[in-house]
């Protein structure tokens, strides 16, 4: 019990600080490219109060975990209005771009604090004490986050950067898939796994790359501890 509430207070504020970094980078990166909606919203806020979505952030990860399946939610979408931006195509590419990008800035800090504060090799598995496990997690759930939304599913960030590249023909049919982006999502992530085990997403096209870049930030967090 004690380690479960220890691994609690070490994840949530994790969670908390990557979800609404990320969703305040849309609300700003929407308002520098023309529109204010976010910021009139008052969404510009790094409460995290102003950012949970009650279904998404609790409800639904909630009865995932007590059911034993795969968890996620979301937090309550920054809202921007593609025809307020100055350059509706690029600009939605852009906001949807900067929530991961963010993710990975978060990352890149996080591996940083590991590098001036550990004693060794990060990536040799040596008992960490509890601000080295924070830190690791901390790069962890931000690399997932960033990976993990850059799916190309509605609704996604991913989504919007592949619409943005799609010639407008394309783009227009691909558009058509928004409003059933929730059933679809469910769809990939639950339904399709449980039926073809070998079919998940999460575990075939995001714990790899999340992985691959782990040694990269790890690479970074010894190269700062050797200095």
């Amino acid at each position: 019990m004690t380690e479960t509430l220890i691994l609690a207070a070490i994840l949530i504020p994790c969670l908390v600080i990557a979800i609404v970094f990320h969703e305040v980078a849309h609300g700003w990166t929407a308002l520098m490219l023309g529109d204010p909606t976010a910021k009139e919203q008052r969404r510009l806020s790094l409460n995290p109060i102003r950012h949970v979505d009650p279904v998404g952030t609790l409800l639904v990860p909630g009865g995932l975990a007590l059911a034993g399946l795969p968890v996620f939610g979301w937090a309550k979408p920054v809202p921007v209005i593609k025809q307020r931006l100055d350059n509706p195509r690029f600009g939605m590419m852009a906001v949807a771009a900067a929530g991961p990008g963010t993710n990975f800035i978060l990352a890149l800090i996080g591996a940083v604090l590991l590098g001036l504060s550990f004693d060794g090799n990060a990536a040799s598995g040596a008992a960490p004490d509890l601000v080295t496990t924070a830190l690791v997690y901390f790069i962890s759930i931000n690399l997932f986050l960033a990976l993990f939304n850059l799916l190309p599913i509605p609704p996604f960030d991913g989504s919007h950067i592949v619409e943005g590249l799609l010639p407008p023909s394309a783009a227009r049919i691909y558009d058509k898939l928004r409003p059933f982006g929730m059933i679809l999502l469910f769809a990939l992530l639950l339904v399709v796994p449980y039926v073809f085990p070998e079919a998940n997403i999460i575990e075939r096209f995001v714990v790899p790359p999340v992985e691959w870049a782990m040694g990269y930030y790890f690479a970074v967090a010894d190269w700062i501890a050797a200095l």
